[in-house]
This record gives C-alpha cells, sequence and structure tokens, in this order.
C-alpha cells in the first residue's frame, strides 16, 4: 500500500525547501564571486597607482611641479623635465586619432549597413580583427619600411628637413593601428540599431545616406564616440611602433616633421639604461603621468556619453 497522501505532499514541500535554499546560496555565492572580482580590479588600480607613486616619490619631492613644466630631459647633469614627452604623446596621439577618424566611421558604415552580411563582408570583417591582433613591433617595421621613405618623400618635396622619422609618422603608423578598434566598436553598435527604424524611414522615402545620418549615427552616436575613446587610450599607450618611428629625440617638437619622444618611448628607451635614483624615480614618474592622462581621458569620455548621448 503505498503511502497517505498527506505524507507525500509534505516530502514535495521539504524538496521544494531545499530546492529553494539550494538556489539562494547558488545565487548568493554567484553575486559574491561577481563583487569579489569587480573589487579586484579596482584594488590591483588602486595598487598600482601606489606602487607607481611610492617609486615616482624621490622625483616628485625633489623636483615638484617643475618637472612637468621644464623641458630639459639630461640624465647626466640630472636634470629632468617631462614637458617634450608629454607634449610629443598628446600630438601623436590626437593626431592619430583624428587622422584615423573618416577611415574608422567609414568602414563601421560599410560593414554595419551595407556589408552586413555575405562572403565579402565576413572577409573584411575577419580582416579589420585581424589587424587588431597584429604584434605593435610589427607596425613598425612596416612603418620604417613604408611609412619613413613617404614621409621623407613628402618632407624634401616641401622644403622641410627630410627626417622620415618624427610626429607625422608616428602619429599616421597609430592611425593604422586604432582603426580596427574604433571601427568594430562603431559597426557592433551599427548593427544594433533596430531594423523597424531603418525601415520605416525608407518608407518615408529616405535615401540610404539620410538613413545613415539622421537615424543611425544619431542613434549610434554613443557607441562610436565609446570606440574612439578606447582608441585614444590604446594610441597614449603605444610603445613600441611609435619607439621606432619617432626619431626619439628628448627636446620639445616644434613642427609635425620633428623627431620627438612621447612618454612610453622615453621609458621603453632609457629604463632599463637608467643608473641613478633621480632619473629612475623620474622615469616612473613618467609612467604615473601616463596612467593619470589616460584615466583622466576615459573619465571624460564618460562624462561626456551620460551627459549628451543617455536618454
Amino acid at each position: 500500500m503505498g503511502q497517505p497522501l498527506y505524507k507525500i505532499k509534505k516530502m514535495q514541500n521539504e524538496i521544494e525547501i531545499k530546492n529553494l535554499g539550494l538556489i539562494k546560496f547558488y545565487e548568493s555565492s554567484f553575486r559574491n564571486i561577481l563583487f569579489i572580482a569587480a573589487f579586484a580590479v579596482l584594488l590591483l588600480l588602486i595598487a598600482i597607482f601606489i606602487t607607481l607613486f611610492i617609486n615616482a616619490f624621490p622625483t616628485i619631492k625633489e623636483l615638484g611641479l617643475g618637472f612637468v613644466l621644464k623641458s630639459t630631459w639630461d640624465p647626466t647633469n640630472k636634470e629632468f623635465g617631462a614637458l617634450p614627452f608629454i607634449i610629443g604623446t598628446l600630438f601623436t596621439s590626437f593626431l592619430a586619432l583624428i587622422i584615423s577618424l573618416p577611415f574608422s566611421i567609414s568602414l563601421a558604415i560599410f560593414l554595419g549597413f551595407y556589408l552586413k552580411k555575405g562572403i565579402i563582408g565576413d572577409l573584411l570583417k575577419t580582416t579589420l580583427e585581424l589587424l587588431a591582433g597584429i604584434p605593435s613591433v610589427i607596425y613598425g617595421f612596416w612603418a620604417l619600411f613604408v611609412l619613413v621613405p613617404i614621409v621623407r618623400s613628402f618632407e624634401i618635396s616641401i622644403g622641410a628637413l627630410p627626417y622620415g622619422v618624427g610626429i607625422l609618422t608616428a602619429a599616421l603608423v597609430l592611425a593604422v593601428m586604432i582603426i580596427p578598434y574604433s571601427a568594430s566598436i562603431a559597426r557592433e553598435v551599427i548593427n544594433m540599431v533596430p531594423t523597424d527604424l531603418t525601415e520605416a524611414g525608407f518608407a518615408m522615402g529616405a535615401t540610404s545616406s539620410e538613413v545613415i545620418r539622421k537615424i543611425i549615427l544619431p542613434y549610434a552616436s554613443s557607441g562610436i564616440f565609446a570606440g574612439i575613446i578606447m582608441s585614444l587610450g590604446r594610441a597614449l599607450g603605444e610603445t613600441m611602433a611609435v619607439t621606432m618611428v619617432i626619431g626619439n629625440n628628448n627636446n620639445l617638437p616644434l613642427s609635425l616633421f620633428a623627431p620627438a619622444n612621447t612618454m612610453a618611448s622615453v621609458l621603453a628607451n632609457e629604463f632599463s639604461e637608467a643608473t641613478n635614483t633621480l632619473h629612475v624615480s623620474s622615469l616612473i614618474e613618467l609612467g604615473l603621468i601616463l596612467l593619470v592622462i589616460t584615466m583622466i581621458v576615459n573619465l571624460i569620455g564618460r562624462l561626456i556619453i551620460k551627459k549628451w548621448y543617455v536618454k
């Protein structure tokens, strides 16, 4: 004879209560793991900042604000001024961003609107992703053998000193390197534009260019801007490719064609050869300044997106 009905219901209730307790436990554990992971990232950023600050403190204490304002970098005489490297970093990065923007947005529109599907579209998307994964040293070699002669010929044609290497060459190779980042993100955002909106535009008699200008770009503007900020962050911290073509001159750059240095390139060139404490500390402070500039650029980008684009 089977068990009474009330016992079966009691067993079912106990099983349901047990399962509910397990579900709550798993949810709580998963939430705690996510919280720990997010908090660990914050701790890592704080630890990096503190480490750099402690090691850069001798220079901060001895030179103060003069380290940022002075333009003389002479380790032999213990004179350290970071202004040429700060200007070189900002100059090359923002110039690369300006050069890359038309190509990035054009590629994103072409792949996200005209070639959403098909073999050619897939091939171009794969190629774009592969370009983002090429090591920077390869870009540096390519720039040495291709861009430097082109820039040198251009300098000769306009009567400038034919260095070949310099701010312009570094900005050009940086532009090529950051195009895949901004274009890929912009393409993904354009793909997320609701089909109903574009079809409604065509139904009202709009042309493809009008749909792009008046529907797609305004709708996807926040994502496109986020991609631009991400690519700028990549340009600010790029080291090897820039080091190979910027000329590695510690003087203040006075023109687009002048050899210069960025904060990343001078770190790559001098850190292994630095001997005295002040020289090492000055290089570490350059790294600290680069970290702060990158953080400021990203924060400004997030504020702009939040204020102007988030509805």
